[in-house]
């Protein structure tokens, strides 16, 4: 029975009895789910005031007439639930204005506020949200890992771990046949008579007990893709290099890796038993190069060994040790569990695996973790040599199941409480990750130089550059050295790569971890260096005379660079056949990649040398004029005021915009 002062109008009470009884009275309608509980026991009153408060404040949908903050980018479902408009309205007003659009697809700000205006509302544009990207992140995270474990963790916890060491070097240099001779000297694999299973990496124990874990990978382009991913998980780097051949180009790019990765490196001069062995020879090309070995009055380590007769083996295996002591590799055994996945896969039988290098605290079977936007419970683990385990310390290599997806290789993983925290995590970065993919600009160009030199952000301009022949890139590299010197910014030019061919998807690479400039002087991209390129957000610059570069360069140090006119490629067509017609010659073509356009800028490659650049003049498909023709099939192109076409010539089709 209710008191008198519950049924005055008015009250909480009265209001909720009213909603009940429209709810629920009605003849033939069921009660709502969110009222079928009370209709047993009647809540009281402090929980129907929250609940009329929560009903309130979904109600509480800007009317028409009202104003609406609108975020620079959002979905179709998104804007009807900010307007409290069905989808349905907003997709008619979106076609009513020309704009075909399903309910998940994002629109800008200036569309959705022609969208409301239309409906009625009064629009204003929210102030964006700063929003990092992702991978940014996680390099900085990583980056600082060790020094936030050493600032955050007790120091009397903590105990020297075993080092992480990356191989790399010039291919044939014996890469592979060190890493074979390494594994001889592991005592306990010998003792367990088992074969290292291929998961990435892998720990090596010594006769004294000492371990140390090698990474794996294929090669320096793996080392850098890690650390552009936000990895930086390797301590020390041996560099390979061949007592009878010397100082190679993939010698100098491991170098350049190793340098922008900031990492100690321990060199190997290998091959020193063959006959034309000449260890002072790779000693003065690597001092040319920046790298003084002790011998030379630097700091680098290095080790005469010949990995085919396992011979200086142990000594290598001891600078490594040394260089570790003295870097102090620490971690807390005890402390929370982080580290880097080193690959992963979706295995037909496992399902998905990932193999994980634990960096500090301890890893566990049953632990919830989570990596990037993906969280689970690891179900079991295993060791390198496919050896069950059930946990595993600081710098140990694992193999893990249990997660729900292949996480990305080169993700942070981080041992969590609960999996209620795992989720929480997951999404919210998940969330973040749309937001900067949808917010997503250039790492770094020359026309945002200016800016950020304002602002104080950047001090360093990373270059990398390319050039056709080894005298113009000595040309550019000590011209862009003076132009360094003259400075009068305080911003420094600095080059982490130098060298001769075509951009390669190891330089894109390179720059994307290193937030570099790419700068090439009469060559291409490689089309799959190209497609990286946009991916990661890396800007290249292709330039045919050495003056306008250096003006370029020049003029992003000091502020100056204006918005500017820039090639886009949009397609390329490879010359199968030439035909004689009335007007001159036309080109059989196929077309290998993207669109070719009618009346398109167009350049015709012949070899490495670019032997036209002009315009399309027509494009037919058997004897009719088309717009475009797209991969896949073949057209025939006769280019403005150009016969010497040639079988074998590459046509590329560009088009020029202004930036």
């Amino acid at each position: 029975m209710m008191h008198k002062e519950h049924r005055e109008p008015g009250t909480v009470r009265a209001k909720w009895m009213a909603r009940k009884k429209r709810r629920v009275g009605r003849k033939g309608r069921r009660p709502s789910p969110r009222f079928h509980d009370y209709t047993q026991e009647e809540p009281s009153d402090e929980e129907l005031e929250a609940l009329l408060e929560g009903d309130k404040k979904q109600s509480s949908k800007p009317q028409v007439g009202d104003e609406v903050e609108l975020p620079p980018h959002i979905t179709v479902r998104e804007l009807g639930e900010l307007v409290g408009r069905s989808p349905i309205e907003i997709i008619k007003a979106l076609m009513n204005l020309g704009v075909m659009a399903h309910i998940n697809q994002t629109l800008d700000y200036e569309t959705a506020a022609i969208v409301l205006e239309e409906l009625g509302y009064k629009v204003k544009e929210a102030q964006p949200e700063i929003v990092e990207e992702v991978p940014e992140e996680q390099e900085e995270h990583i980056k600082t890992l060790r020094q936030r474990i050493m600032e955050v963790e007790d120091e009397s916890k903590l105990q020297p771990r075993p080092p992480v060491v990356t191989v790399l070097g010039h291919v044939d240099h014996g890469k592979t046949t060190l890493l074979d001779a390494i594994r001889e000297t592991d005592v306990a694999s010998r003792e367990a008579g088992g074969i290292t299973q291929h998961i990435g990496a892998y720990q090596v124990t010594l006769k004294d007990g000492r371990q140390i874990t090698f990474l794996d990978t294929p090669g320096h382009e793996a080392f850098t893709a890690l650390r552009a991913r936000g990895a930086q998980a390797t301590d020390v780097a041996i560099l390979v290099v061949a007592a009878d051949d010397g100082v190679m180009p993939q010698t100098i790019e491991a170098i350049n890796h190793i340098k922008a990765a900031d990492v100690p490196m321990v060199v190997a001069i290998n091959k020193i038993d063959k006959p034309g062995a000449n260890p002072e020879m790779v000693k003065s090309q690597l001092a040319d190069h920046g790298v003084l070995v002790e011998d030379y009055g630097g700091d680098v380590l290095s080790v005469p060994i010949s990995a085919k007769q396992r011979v200086g083996i142990e000594d290598l295996l001891e600078a490594v040790l040394l260089v570790a002591e003295e870097m102090g590799v620490k971690a807390n055994p005890e402390g929370q569990c982080v580290g880097t996945v080193i690959e992963s896969k979706l295995d037909r039988f496992r399902g998905p695996t990932a193999t994980l290098l634990v960096q500090n605290g301890t890893l566990r079977v049953g632990d919830v973790i989570v990596i990037d936007d993906v969280w689970g419970r690891v179900r079991a683990m295993f060791d390198d040599q496919g050896r069950p385990i059930k946990e595993a310390p600081p710098s140990t290599p694992v193999q893990v199941l249990g997660l729900p997806e292949v996480p990305p290789a080169g993700a942070i993983f981080q041992v969590v409480e609960n999996e209620r925290i795992a989720r929480a995590m997951a999404e919210e970065r998940a969330e973040a990750k749309r937001r900067a993919q949808e917010e997503r600009q250039k790492r770094l160009t020359l026309d945002q130089m200016f800016a950020k030199i304002q602002a104080g952000e950047v001090k360093t301009l990373n270059l990398i550059v390319k050039a056709d022949v080894q005298g113009s890139l000595e040309a550019i590299v000590s011209s862009l050295q003076k132009l360094n010197e003259r400075s009068e910014q305080g911003v420094e030019l600095e080059i982490l790569h130098q060298g001769v061919g075509n951009v390669t998807e190891s330089d894109v690479m390179l720059a994307a971890a290193s937030h570099a400039v790419i700068l090439g002087f009469n060559v291409k991209v490689d089309p799959a260096a190209r497609r990286l390129a946009e991916q990661e957000g890396v800007d290249i610059r292709l330039y045919n005379v050495i003056y306008h570069l250096l003006e370029d360069v020049e003029k992003a140090m000091q502020g100056l660079l204006e918005p500017e006119k820039k090639e886009v490629v949009v397609g390329r067509a490879e010359v199968r056949a030439v035909f004689k017609v009335r007007h001159g010659r036309v080109a059989g073509c196929y077309v290998t990649e993207g669109v070719i356009p009618r009346n398109a800028f167009a350049r015709v490659w012949r070899g490495d040398k670019v032997v036209y650049d002009g315009r399309i003049a027509s494009l037919r498909r058997y004897q009719e004029d088309v717009n475009e023709v797209r991969e896949g099939y073949e057209c025939g192109i006769r280019l403005d005021g150009f016969d010497d076409v040639k079988e074998g010539d590459i046509i590329e089709a560009y088009r020029v915009e202004e930036v």
